[in-house]
C-alpha cells in the first residue's frame, strides 16, 4: 500500500503547479471498505485518455520527456498492486480543475 500511496502522490505533484497547486490525501471507512483518496487541483486528465490511465506504458501528456514524465508504468502498478489486495481504483477528472483517484479496499482479509 506504501507503493500505491507513492505512486498517486508523486503523479499529482508532476501534474500540479508548484506553487498554486494543492494535493489532498485522505483515508476513510465506508462500510466494509477503506478508501483512500488522492484530489489534486492540477490540469486534469482529457475524457479521451482516462480509458487508458492505467494501461502499462501509456502517457496522456507525449509532450514530456520521460526524464520528467515517467515511463508511464506507475499508475498500471497502482492498479495491479490494488487487485491483488481484492479492490478497486477509480478516477475522477475534469480538465483544468484537477483530478481524483478513489482506491477502495476491503477492511477485512479475509
Amino acid at each position: 500500500m506504501k507503493q500505491v500511496v507513492l505512486n498517486l502522490f508523486q503523479n499529482a505533484v508532476q501534474h500540479t503547479d508548484p506553487v498554486a497547486g494543492t494535493i489532498h490525501l485522505g483515508l476513510k471507512i465506508i462500510g466494509a471498505e477503506f478508501q483512500i483518496d488522492c484530489e489534486d487541483n492540477g490540469a486534469g486528465i482529457p475524457p479521451e485518455h482516462l480509458p487508458h490511465i492505467f494501461g502499462r506504458f501509456y502517457r496522456s501528456d507525449f509532450s514530456r520527456s520521460r526524464a520528467r514524465g515517467g515511463t508511464g508504468l506507475g499508475l498500471a502498478i497502482t492498479k495491479s498492486i490494488i487487485e491483488a489486495h481484492r479492490g478497486r481504483i477509480e478516477v475522477e477528472s475534469k480538465v483544468g480543475a484537477g483530478t481524483r483517484f478513489i482506491v477502495s479496499l476491503p477492511a477485512s482479509s479475509k
